[in-house]
């Protein structure tokens, strides 16, 4: 193995890229991402990392917008999300001159996941060391939700995570996914952080995108609210759940 993980461009005879894999490992090992499409809502969360006390916390962000109507999280590595999203930011502005109308998302992940192909292709580089999640509304007002990869795949999706513990997530939301709008929407997001995550303010960023009025990021105390509400929501579940398994147990 040893010979075919150093090149990017060389196959080991099994039909792999090591380098490739690498970049997959990266991003698992990265800060956990989820998106929840909704009907009318795109919701986009992720894991806080924690920050030195003398850092400002506004200069580490997960969650970046491309243009006024798309946004992406990602996770892995953070250098690497930069020179891809400023590649991506241009890349948008440079369509809006040209045509003179918005990109869309499904053009913009495109030409993201184009990139990130590149780079497992040609000498002399390495590839991302990123996977994103891509969210906007199409031209009709359909909400849009798409994942890449560090090996340029891109795939549309109603709900996914990336990063750490990412498929005891994707676990949960199919288990638990069901269409969803506005404030509903932004709870699951949150049920399926709180499955890995201590969910709340100081370690949880939430993004809504919302046709009408775009991208808006919550508060720390809009957040810390919705996971009380969520952790009373869950609290009564068991409650009336405990509840009908003593009446069924009197009865019998």
């Amino acid at each position: 193995m040893a010979r075919y993980d150093r090149a990017i461009t060389v196959f080991s005879p099994d039909g792999h890229l090591f380098q490739v894999e690498y970049a997959l490992e990266a991003v698992r090992k990265g800060t956990l991402a989820v998106g929840v499409r909704g009907k009318d809502t795109i919701v986009l969360g992720v894991e806080k990392k924690s920050t030195a006390k003398l850092q400002d916390a506004r200069t580490v962000r997960k969650i970046v917008k491309i243009d006024d109507h798309i946004c992406l999280a990602f996770a892995g590595l953070t250098a690497d999300a930069r020179v891809l999203v400023n590649r991506a930011r241009v890349e948008a502005q440079s369509y809006r001159l040209t045509l003179d109308e918005k990109v869309s998302v499904d053009y913009i992940t495109k030409h993201i996941a184009g990139i990130q192909q590149k780079y497992t292709q040609s000498g002399g580089v390495r590839p991302f060391g990123i996977s994103t999640l891509i969210v906007g509304f199409d031209a009709l007002g359909a909400p849009q939700l798409y994942q890449t990869d560090p090996s340029g795949i891109y795939s549309a999706w109603k709900a996914n995570a990336i990063g750490r513990n990412s498929k005891t997530i994707r676990e949960f939301l199919e288990k638990h996914y069901v269409e969803t709008s506005g404030r509903d929407t932004i709870k699951l997001a949150l049920k399926a952080l709180m499955e890995t995550v201590e969910a709340g303010g100081k370690s949880v960023e939430v993004a809504v995108m919302e046709k009408d009025t775009g991208l808006r990021i919550l508060s720390d105390d809009e957040v810390d609210a919705l996971v009380k509400e969520v952790e009373a929501e869950k609290a009564a579940a068991d409650a009336a759940k405990r509840g009908g398994q003593g009446a069924g147990g009197g009865s019998s």
